[in-house]
């Protein structure tokens, strides 16, 4: 006997594997994040940090982000103690989405873990696959920075405003541009 696994497209994506982003069982997913979203960005300040707890995977202490704050799932993002998040955070956690801790975003920072086909056939029938986004402990994102799925940045990088990161970063250095590069150290 033949034993047949049936999977999901939210176990799929979950497991790294290509999926159909146009799913229904992921669409219902979205629009509850869609709504705790709104809630959040439409909550007093004071009651923020216990929306966001309610959006998010985890969230670490003392962490301030102010709205508006869009993500595409939440259950996938996990963000530090301590951190500091400007306004216009998109997060499109497909895949794992990890912040550290006394981690600054600026505003407009877009954290993306979504692929799509090259080839026209798959894009045209909606799959994608999705890479986990990490950014390490003290690290500074410029505003409009964009990191692309399955970057890692290291522990105490500074990314200045308006690089797109594709690449892994080490920890310790300064990167600007688009592609983001490395440019020097920081101390």
């Amino acid at each position: 006997m033949v034993d047949i696994k049936i999977t999901t497209m939210r176990q799929r994506m979950v497991d790294g594997e290509p999926f159909r982003h146009d799913d229904r069982g992921l669409r219902a997913a979205q629009e509850v994040a869609e709504e705790r979203c709104r809630a959040f960005n439409d909550a007093a300040s004071t009651e923020r940090p216990l929306k966001l707890a309610n959006l998010v995977a985890e969230l670490g202490e003392e962490t301030l982000v102010r709205a508006p704050l869009h993500v595409e799932f939440g259950v996938r993002v996990k963000i530090g103690a301590r951190c500091v998040i400007g306004p216009g955070l998109v997060v499109q956690d497909h895949g794992d989405v990890t912040i550290g801790d006394d981690v600054q975003i600026g505003a407009g920072v877009q954290l993306l873990t979504l692929t799509l086909p090259v080839q026209a056939a798959p894009r045209r029938d909606k799959w994608a696959a999705a890479s986990p986004v990490t950014v390490g402990d003290n690290v500074s994102l410029g505003a409009g920075v964009i990191v692309n799925p399955g970057v890692t940045i290291g522990n105490d990088t500074v990314v200045g405003a308006g690089s797109v990161v594709i690449d892994d970063l080490p920890a310790g250095v300064l990167a600007v541009g688009n592609p983001a590069k490395v440019i020097g150290k920081v101390g």
